[in-house]
């Protein structure tokens, strides 16, 4: 046999091998970007995040992630959303994920310098006013149910009336899911406990970013213990990590009547579980999945989705976004109107943003029988009357 001949054969050969594998990876495996505000172990947001990206690797066919965690100035300074971009691009990822709402101008940026690549922003809503292009989707969870709960257990709970509520920094996310445990907490103050409004003291700190930052936000430690200190029993938890749980924790180890729930994340009550009335968190799967699988096969499109609960079953991890986990410290009688109260938010009976409501300034929100629009609780500008803390 010639040895042109034997040669042909063997490139022949070699290219019937590697051929299918190659097909194989491009056809079959799409990888997705998570860019991660936070550590992907913080008990909190990041790890909502974290874990459900790890089970869209297990549920949805040939998925594989990359992911960035801990992109905020104080841990990447001086990198940018779209050079973490960039990277993530360059190992083959076709949709990148940005978790956090302050990467809302370098996902824009990030989105028109990449056109081919899909690009899913966690809050914002620029996919609702068209200051991108198509290949830039929104997805948020409606914890404004998942806050109502929380407010409701701590005024359930609470023997002062005095409820804290420790905030991140300040933006219509954050003012609206803050006045919706306040009306929680005044709903169950005032409905279910006959109680006077004036008696319920619900204050707002803000401690100036999603987690404690050394030397540019508020330490979130000694704020809550200031609050706990100033007569407050109860501290719900705006931000990402646990930090109001485990300061109540150790006052109950001491035998202080106080208690707190954490956010985000569903197993957030195993940092002091002794001290934890509940936690509302999201549960990123359904959203992830939709959007994931979408890419995947080709039929993305432009979209803001705002998921909700799943009122058959708040914690059933396949379809509801917003779940609640009752804390071991919540009592018997406490859950008993928890549990109704659920269930009038789930059939509609029970709408807390619906009027007459004033703003903190005194104007007019909502007039006597006005119901909010999702337009106005998603753009809330100001706190709520009844409320005590900065709301700019």
């Amino acid at each position: 046999m010639k040895k042109a001949t034997i040669i042909g054969m063997l490139l022949t050969a070699l290219c019937f091998i590697a051929a299918p594998g190659i097909a194989r990876e491009t056809a079959k495996t799409f990888t997705f970007g998570l860019l991660m505000v936070g550590p992907a172990n913080d008990h909190g947001w990041s790890q909502a995040h974290f874990e459900a990206a790890k089970e869209i690797e297990k549920e949805v066919a040939h998925t594989k992630m990359l992911y960035i965690d801990k992109v905020n100035p104080a841990d990447r300074p001086g990198i940018t959303i779209p050079m973490l971009v960039d990277d993530l691009v360059s190992k083959g990822a076709r949709l990148i994920i940005g978790n956090s709402d302050d990467m809302k101008d370098g996902m824009r940026e990030a989105a028109m310098m990449h056109p081919d690549i899909y690009f899913l922003h966690i809050s914002g809503d620029d996919a609702l006013h068209g200051k991108t292009g198509n290949n830039l989707s929104n997805l948020m969870g409606r914890m404004e149910y998942g806050k109502m709960m929380a407010g409701f257990a701590a005024a359930m709970t609470s023997k002062t009336g005095k409820i804290a509520y420790l905030g991140p920094l300040i933006n219509a996310e954050t003012r609206r899911l803050t006045a919706s445990a306040f009306l929680g907490a005044k709903y169950a103050w005032t409905k279910v406990l006959k109680k006077p409004a004036a008696d319920l003291k619900f204050k707002v700190s803000w401690i100036g970013f999603w987690f404690n930052i050394p030397g540019v936000t508020s330490d979130p430690t000694l704020v809550t213990k200031q609050l706990l200190d100033s007569g407050y029993d109860v501290v719900i938890s705006g931000i990402d990590t646990t930090e109001a749980l485990v300061m109540a924790g150790q006052r109950r180890k001491t035998g202080k009547a106080v208690w707190a729930i954490p956010y985000d994340f569903k197993n957030a009550c195993n940092e002091a579980p002794d001290a934890c009335l509940g936690v509302p968190y999201f549960n990123w799967l359904p959203g992830y999945k939709q959007f994931i699988t979408a890419a995947r096969d080709g039929k993305w499109k432009k979209q803001f989705v705002w998921l909700g609960p799943d009122w058959k079953d708040i914690n059933n991890p396949e379809t509801s976004s917003i779940g609640f986990v009752e804390g071991r410290a919540l009592g018997k009688n406490q859950r008993a109107a928890l549990a109704t109260f659920q269930h009038g938010l789930a059939d509609g009976s029970i709408n807390l943003f619906t009027g007459p409501l004033n703003f903190q300034d005194g104007s007019v929100f909502l007039k006597k029988g006005e119901t909010a629009t999702d337009e106005q609780i998603w753009n809330l500008p100001k706190l709520l009357e009844g409320m005590e803390g900065a709301g700019k």
